[in-house]
């Protein structure tokens, strides 16, 4: 399969976790737009796949010519379609609201929300054109509030806001729109998560990134015919807070 022929998945956050996963598993198929702050880490995951090119931004700095807008001003003339688009990159600010500080709530809204509706407008004539599919990757803390996460609950609840807006806006146009809710995962992010909270890490007691992959596949494989709105996947163990 040459490079010209290849449909086109891009997915922000992908050099590390969820995202990255979503891409290698692509990797045989698509042609990927890797999407990352590092422009080490970045050119390392693309020359690591058969056909790849870099997004480079701090989606942090969604600014009118920031370098989120630079980085797609450069980006878009290049793709003039887009099957795929994986919003995967995000961050996680834990701690009540009596403590975190301003800017926590700021930036989880700016990366968690603003920087999504940055990338999806910018795409979507390239999205358009050919009916695609945008997954946003919430999570649980998108249906369910918890204590200590208020800003991280609040951006994911948003992104849900977000994704059912977008989905009924682009239901014309034929473009498709998955809002998929992991619960917690086995990342880099459930590290930090089971760090601040100071408990013990157990990697059995979350998700294989895998099966967050395998629901990606099931909007993903379901066909331009079809619309996957929502997919929640949680721990086989997982049980809804009683409070």
């Amino acid at each position: 399969m040459s490079e010209q022929s290849r449909p086109v998945a891009v997915v922000t956050g992908g050099t590390r976790g969820i995202g990255l996963a979503v891409a290698r598993d692509l990797a045989d198929t698509h042609h990927l737009v890797i999407g990352g702050r590092s422009t080490d880490t970045v050119a390392e995951i693309v020359a690591s796949l058969p056909s790849a090119e870099g997004l480079v931004a701090d989606l942090a700095d969604c600014s009118p010519g920031g370098s989120l807008e630079t980085a797609l001003d450069a980006l878009v003339p290049r793709l003039p379609r887009v099957d795929v688009l994986v919003h995967s990159a995000g961050i996680l600010r834990s701690g009540t609201v009596a403590d975190s500080p301003v800017q926590d709530w700021a930036d989880s809204m700016t990366v968690n929300v603003v920087a999504v509706a940055a990338v999806t407008r910018a795409l979507l004539p390239a999205l358009r054109a050919d009916h695609g599919l945008v997954i946003t990757v919430n999570s649980g803390s998108g249906l369910t509030a918890t204590p200590a996460s208020g800003a991280y609950c609040a951006s994911k609840f948003a992104l849900r806001a977000f994704s059912d807006s977008l989905r009924q806006e682009e239901r014309e146009h034929g473009v498709r729109v998955t809002s998929l809710h992991p619960g917690r995962v086995d990342t880099d992010m459930q590290h930090e998560l089971v760090a601040f909270e100071g408990a013990d890490y157990d990697a059995g007691a979350y998700l294989d990134v895998a099966s967050v992959v395998r629901a990606a596949r099931l909007a993903i494989d379901a066909g331009p015919d079809a619309s996957v709105d929502m997919v929640s996947v949680r721990p086989r163990g997982w049980r809804p807070s009683t409070d």
